[in-house]
């Protein structure tokens, strides 16, 4: 099984209280309002919000999967290559983060921005 956006968005998407929406102009995956599952900056990789330590954790023990650009280092997101050898693996990380999304206070709604 390989990976790519439109599969871990529909796996993404099909957790409960999961939707797909907007995260920075961007699609995302949102869960309580909070993101956890965004394209990323980088080819051939897709971005996890997920919190820092679990971020270690991944970077360590598979960086080949797992890594990060200076654009996300100190930040709760980790990069993930579609490529991954162990894609169990990543759609287990992608239902972590997508407790831990449910988890977070929803965000305060943005004001509209007013027309000039």
């Amino acid at each position: 099984m390989s990976l790519d956006w439109d599969r871990v968005t529909a796996f993404a998407a099909g957790l409960p209280g999961a939707e797909r929406s907007t995260h920075y102009g961007g699609p995302a995956v949102k869960a309580n309002g909070n993101a956890f599952v965004a394209p990323g900056r980088e080819e051939g990789s897709f971005c996890l919000m997920i919190d820092r330590d679990t971020v270690d954790l991944l970077k360590a023990t598979d960086p080949d999967t797992y890594w990060q650009t200076p654009h996300y280092e100190g930040w709760p997101a980790v990069l993930v290559r579609y490529g991954t050898a162990d894609p169990d693996r990543v759609l287990a990380m992608i239902e972590r983060a997508h407790g831990q999304a449910l988890a977070k206070k929803r965000p305060r709604p943005r004001p509209a921005k007013k027309k000039a």
